[in-house]
């Protein structure tokens, strides 16, 4: 008769508590999510229109719509205030903010799915802290675990927007490159993809053969499945900038001006909300130093249409949207020094311009599909 092994009843707590862990680690915590409870992005859409020096020219009663006719993903940059060198699940008051800076507007046009993530902290970063390889791994993990719930339950074959910036942005290029760029059937999903302030990588001289194969750069307002990507500065970036620069070779940073895809400069409009941001951070003091004014408005949102002029421009070797102000729109300071630019300001920037993009592009997608 063969003998049967029966496994410790400790062995068997353990495994089971392990399956456990893992599952409950699989479950998305989700910071919007269309329906939930107290989703961050579930704000007034009303806005206030400014002239260049912030004189009120109007409002705009903004609904959102019922039934959003696409989904959008949002993966947010480096926020997280904790002391540890990866954040945890815990949506703190910097979490809740940049969801409404970067994210809510977007309601206006799709469904916002933006997941909770280990993201590297500020205090990592600043390196106060170090981060473990795995630690590391964390952030890529957890999206793409919530990307997968997407898809699985709550996607039904729309079309998406991806939206990231800078950490965020890091995250969305790999995710692109291992989920989308590389399945056809996942690939034909996707609208276009806003990468901001994270260096998207192409070959010299090309659209694609960077970071992606497939997903090309946006060059036209009717070009579907494509990236927007692009770096602020008020000025012609030093030469040790900190993003549209990369020491790969036969490579370079992309940049994709979002008001004018096909090249050239073009007006651009801010969308900025009446709220500071969460009181007491780290990036609170540093959106102070930028000089970027909140909105003396009644309404959620300040819009100044046409504030500044932008241009993608590659002077000194860096590829970057430099900007300018008009008619006495803000001069904006680098923060936290020149090497990083205007990089607090990409996502807000040419808000109304990005959210006119994704609006068209998205109608052009629901005609081809």
């Amino acid at each position: 008769m063969r003998r049967v092994r029966f496994l410790p009843v400790a062995v068997l707590a353990l495994a089971l508590l392990g399956a456990l862990a893992s599952s409950a680690a699989a479950k998305t915590v989700w910071l919007c999510k269309p329906g939930r409870a107290g989703d961050a992005c579930d704000v007034s859409l009303n806005t206030t229109l400014l002239s260049p020096t912030g004189k009120k020219l109007g409002v705009r009663h903004i609904k959102r719509p019922r039934k959003p006719k696409f989904d959008c993903f949002y993966v947010y940059p480096t926020v997280s205030d904790q002391k540890t060198a990866a954040a945890n699940f815990d949506i703190d008051p910097e979490l809740r903010s940049i969801a409404l800076y970067q994210a809510a507007r977007y309601t206006s046009e799709c469904r916002v799915y933006a997941p909770v993530y280990r993201q590297n902290t500020l205090a990592s970063l600043l390196g106060q802290v170090q981060a473990t390889p795995e630690q590391r791994a964390y952030a890529y993990a957890d999206v793409r675990s919530a990307w997968r719930d997407y898809l699985r339950n709550y996607n039904h074959g729309r079309g998406v927007a991806l939206i990231g910036h800078s950490q965020g942005t890091f995250v969305l290029r790999r995710l692109i490159a291992k989920e989308i760029d590389s399945k056809p059937r996942v690939r034909r999903r996707l609208i276009s993809a806003l990468l901001l302030g994270g260096n998207v990588l192409v070959k010299k001289g090309r659209d694609v053969g960077g970071d992606f194969k497939h997903v090309p750069a946006c060059r036209a307002r009717s070009q579907t499945g494509c990236v927007v990507a692009f770096s602020t500065y008020g000025e012609t970036p030093p030469s040790n900038a900190i993003f549209g620069r990369t020491g790969e070779p036969g490579k370079e940073v992309l940049c994709t001006n979002p008001a004018a895809l096909g090249g050239g400069s073009a007006k651009i409009t801010p969308i900025q909300p009446r709220e500071p941001f969460a009181p007491g951070t780290t990036i609170a003091g540093a959106i102070g130093l930028v000089g970027v004014p909140q909105p003396d408005v009644s309404t959620a949102w300040g819009e100044s249409p046409n504030a500044y002029r932008a241009r993608c421009s590659s002077a000194g070797g860096t590829s970057a949207l430099v900007i300018s102000p008009l008619l006495g729109a803000p001069v904006f300071h680098f923060s936290p020094d020149a090497t990083w630019g205007l990089h607090l300001v990409d996502a807000n920037i040419a808000l109304g311009d990005q959210l006119a993009l994704v609006r068209h592009q998205a109608a052009v997608w629901r005609r081809a599909h």
